[in-house]
């Protein structure tokens, strides 16, 4: 039972449209009508309010951290469910119409309240990526591509504490590759806008 309260509640977190939230708020209309359509952070920087897009990561990761915290603190054992539902919901918010975010706020914002040192290694990947190629899709599918890798390989090296890490974020990825989708096929196809592009 805990898991699937740690699930729902996980889902319900994640799914909160901060983006289109804030942004309609400022009186900038529906964000998911400019750029790519996202409510995510990226597509919010796309108005030209660098406030509003600072606040959406901030509160697109903090509804991740709140569900992995609350999970730990009533339902111990059941935060990557939380982790895997918050990030769900926030891809597929059932107040959209079940469409949303790519993402990786939310996954950013679980990874760090799983576990800060490997949050620290997603971070620098995701920073050496903005730097080498300024394009937000990248940098987000590297970080959420090496989370279970390290979470994988960790045990090897004495850190048995990442073992239950391992599904979790092998879910978390493919549920941002999935909603990547377009961007990877722009990528290929070398039409993917850099940060900072009004398209």
């Amino acid at each position: 039972m805990g898991l699937f309260l740690a699930a729902i509640l996980g889902f319900f977190l994640g799914s909160i449209p901060f983006g289109l939230i804030l942004t309609r708020a400022a009186g900038l209309g529906d964000v998911r009508q400019i750029g790519s359509g996202s409510i995510g952070a990226t597509n919010v920087l796309r108005t030209g309010n660098k406030g509003l897009a600072l606040a959406t990561v901030l509160l697109d990761a903090g509804k991740g951290v709140a569900a992995v915290l609350i999970a730990a603190a009533f339902w111990p054992g059941s935060e990557g469910v939380a982790a895997v539902g918050a990030v769900a919901g926030h891809c597929y918010t059932p107040w959209l119409a079940f469409k949303g975010g790519k993402g990786f706020a939310t996954a950013a914002g679980v990874c760090g309240a799983l576990s800060w040192p490997l949050m620290l290694i997603c971070a620098a990947v995701w920073a050496g990526a903005i730097a080498l190629t300024r394009t937000s899709s990248i940098a987000s599918l590297s970080a959420v591509s090496v989370a279970p890798v390290v979470a994988f390989f960790a045990p090897f090296f004495g850190f048995s504490s990442f073992v239950p890490l391992f599904l979790p974020l092998l879910a978390i990825q493919a549920i941002v590759v999935i909603k990547h989708n377009e961007n990877i096929k722009r990528l290929f196809a070398g039409q993917e806008p850099k940060i900072g592009s009004s398209k």
